[in-house]
């Protein structure tokens, strides 16, 4: 197992992408520091990893909450002796036509898919400075690089988290930090589950490969970046997308 007693810390980790990506590094032999604003769901989460022999630490909480993520960090590196990845997965969508969007909308997107990484990173690479080594990941998104109709506000975080990306690897990379984004297609998460079939068919249409992503797809990619498989690889940003962007 390749993440053999990493210490994985994963955001947004109750659904989707999160909850794939957290039973992958699992697998993977991974410790897991999981956190979720929703407790109803994060908890079902856990035993379910605990039952496969995981070890877990979780707390529910706001990722906008720089204080409540900042005792998690220390509760992680207290129980488990360091943070050796960070997967900034958690996001929101607030979507809305340019002319139509408020600046709630714009805001709570910002607060969550940009501040929130930002705050998140920040202190977790300060450990990893520390100890002279991890891997930072990060959800950006093919909108971040292509832009998408209403949705100037998640484009614009998904952007932003591309340019911090490739910032942080220059910074963090002589501290023996990668730091790495991926940026995902149309993936079949909980976050498309208002759309209607026959958008989505459209969607899948726009696809070489003619169907949507499954999130185990992304959480391989995020294993395969965690290890020391990637250990060349900083500063990238990996689409997984099915070739919709060719």
């Amino acid at each position: 197992m390749r993440l053999q007693d990493n210490v994985t810390l994963i955001t947004g980790a109750a659904q989707g992408i999160g909850l794939a990506t957290a039973r992958r590094f699992a697998a993977e032999g991974a410790r897991l520091v999981l956190c979720d604003r929703n407790p109803a769901s994060l908890d079902p989460v856990v035993a379910e990893l605990q039952a496969r022999g995981t070890q877990v630490l979780a707390q529910a909480l706001d990722v906008t909450d720089r204080a409540a993520f900042g005792a998690l960090a220390d509760a992680a590196i207290a129980r488990f002796g360091g943070i050796d990845t960070l997967v900034n997965n958690a996001g929101i969508t607030r979507d809305a036509r340019l002319v139509k969007m408020t600046d709630e909308q714009f805001d709570a997107v910002i607060d969550v898919n940009l501040r929130a990484v930002f705050r998140c990173t920040q202190i977790v690479a300060t450990h990893m400075v520390e100890r002279g080594r991890g891997a930072i990941l990060t959800a950006s998104s093919v909108v971040g690089l292509y832009g998408n109709f209403g949705q100037t506000n998640y484009a614009a975080t998904k952007a932003a988290v591309i340019a911090m990306t490739k910032t942080w690897a220059r910074e963090l990379g002589p501290k023996g930090v990668r730091v790495n984004a991926v940026a995902p297609g149309f993936i079949q998460t909980p976050m498309l589950a208002t759309i209607p079939d026959k958008v989505m068919a459209q969607m899948a249409e726009r696809v070489p490969l003619r169907r949507l992503g499954r999130p185990e797809e992304i959480a391989s990619v995020y294993a395969f970046l965690a290890s020391s498989d990637a250990s060349y690889i900083n500063g990238a940003v990996i689409e997984v997308d099915g070739g919709m962007t060719l």
